[in-house]
């Protein structure tokens, strides 16, 4: 649509979008088996990445605070920024003006669409939005949500397409081959806790986009009953190598067949699934060690073509594993809350985690977890934010996201011992999502913008690595990059949501 220009982090003015970012120095922190190639410090405030191929053109979709911009990055290394979507195409009528300025604690912005999904093929790209844009709130039955819709087939000529209202709006995800979308999220209001019975938060709503332009939506929401037989919020939904969709939230994860023919566990009847009557296939809630807050915040099930970027073939089937992230707000010392953990899916493959009940609970056996607790370089200060939050995972090793305490590196190939191989915490960052793509990591940072890095030969060694401790730098710098963040009312540190 246009190209624009921001103010960043630090109060930095920073050039304009359309320029391409200069070479840098690695900054200052800790780095360890990573290799740092550069950074867009135009994208402060980025949520989340994806990738779209035109030909020999590779393009680079970046979202975030500031809405959606393109980048080509035929020379990964060096991105150049083609067009954007800005916040006042993406104002809706009553909307307030926008304003970005955190500096009184208030701001008016698009938000959030983290785990942004695009459609390869039709060229689209999806924005979820969340109630919380541009002012609202989780509680108010007038904040509006929905999913944004743009035709990316020019990344030069970005153009809206349509915004489809919905009840749900946190995270979008495509379902069979991009004809539908789920779509996921927030906490409930007052009046969907009356009307629906959405107690514990916002279940899927599905969305057939096989006509974009005319979006509909399916009159039933999927994913209800997820905690012990109440509707609780349903976060995201991540589509493995064999088409399972895979849906986190309050209460665990639970896949679901949407295509295909299959037994239902709830009926015993064999029928077809689909994106809007799916069939369950596995999956609940961790017990509790694993993950003490029951809040799932997105899941990984190694099989099919991405068999091979889990966990090696041992004591546990790997396709028989589950891994996910519980994000929760955990103490100073990440002790034991907001962690990674695996869980086994054997015993759930008859719908034991829809019929669990508080009398008749249903646990997934958790057999492995990491967090960055007592290990070197983990902040212990109140104003440091520590929790899991996005990963990727390839050829065994995760890239993780974990806020204030930078992106690690977790090696998986043993399910029972998970353990961090490499680091890149530099002392400026919030790190949002890393994004495995073509020998690169790209890394959506809330303080930084856009990292670009390089996993190092080292990590390849499975040998365990440390941070080192943290500066007096580090922790003032982390604590300015998280200005104009606040807690949600109803989720506390779940996602942050800008002040």
């Amino acid at each position: 649509m246009r190209g624009i220009c921001v103010v960043a982090a630090a109060a930095a003015v920073l050039a304009c979008a359309a320029a391409p970012a200069a070479a840098a120095d690695p900054p200052a922190g800790a780095i360890g088996n990573v290799e740092f190639v550069d950074n867009l410090p135009e994208m402060k405030w980025a949520t989340a990445i994806n990738f779209i191929q035109y030909g020999k053109r590779d393009v680079m979709y970046v979202t975030g605070r500031f809405g959606l911009r393109s980048f080509d990055i035929s020379d990964p290394e060096h991105p150049q920024f083609l067009d954007a979507v800005v916040n006042e195409d993406l104002r809706l009528q009553g909307d307030p003006p926008v304003d970005t300025d955190d500096s009184d604690g208030e701001i008016s912005t698009y938000w959030q669409n983290e785990d942004m999904d695009v459609d390869k093929d039709r060229k689209l790209v999806f924005m979820a939005r969340d109630p919380r844009s541009f002012k609202g709130t989780t509680g108010s039955d007038t904040s509006v949500a929905g999913v944004y819709i743009v035709n990316a087939r020019n990344p030069r000529d970005l153009k809206l397409m349509t915004f489809h209202q919905l009840p749900t709006g946190h995270t979008t995800t495509c379902i069979n081959g991009c004809d539908y979308l789920w779509t996921g999220g927030p906490a409930a209001t007052d009046g969907q806790k009356a009307s629906q019975g959405w107690l514990g938060g916002r279940p899927i709503i599905v969305t057939d986009i096989r006509d974009p332009r005319h979006p509909v939506t399916a009159p039933l929401a999927v994913d209800l009953f997820r905690d012990d037989g109440v509707t609780a919020y349903s976060h995201d939904v991540q589509v493995d190598g064999e088409n399972i969709a895979w849906v986190s939230g309050a209460g665990g994860v639970r896949g679901y067949w949407t295509e295909g023919t299959h037994t239902d566990p709830r009926t015993g009847i064999t029928r077809e699934a689909t994106a809007i009557d799916p069939v369950p296939y596995a999956g609940g809630e961790f017990e509790h060690a694993g993950a003490p807050s029951e809040f799932m915040h997105n899941a990984f099930r190694p099989a099919g073509d991405e068999l091979g970027d889990g966990p090696a073939p041992g004591q546990y089937d790997p396709s028989k594993l589950i891994l996910a992230t519980e994000e929760a707000d955990a103490p100073p010392d990440c002790n034991g809350l907001g962690q990674f953990s695996i869980a086994s899916l054997e015993g759930s493959y008859n719908g034991e985690g829809w019929k669990s009940t508080p009398e008749a609970e249903f646990r997934l056996d958790v057999i492995g977890t990491w967090n960055p607790h007592d290990q070197e370089g983990t902040l212990v200060n109140e104003t440091i934010y520590c929790s899991a939050h996005y990963f990727d995972a390839q050829d065994g090793i995760l890239a993780y996201s974990w806020y204030d305490q930078g992106t690690r590196f977790v090696d998986v190939t043993d399910p029972t011992n998970p353990k961090q191989v490499a680091y890149y915490r530099p002392d400026d960052g919030v790190s949002w999502a890393p994004y495995y793509h073509k020998g690169y990591v790209y890394v959506a940072d809330h303080g930084r913008g856009v990292d670009i890095l390089k996993l190092g030969a080292g990590a390849s060694s499975g040998k365990e690595v440390s941070a080192p401790k943290s500066s007096k730098r580090h922790l003032r710098l982390v604590k300015r990059a998280s200005r104009g963040l606040r807690a949600d009312p109803q989720l506390g540190w779940m996602c942050p949501l800008p002040a």
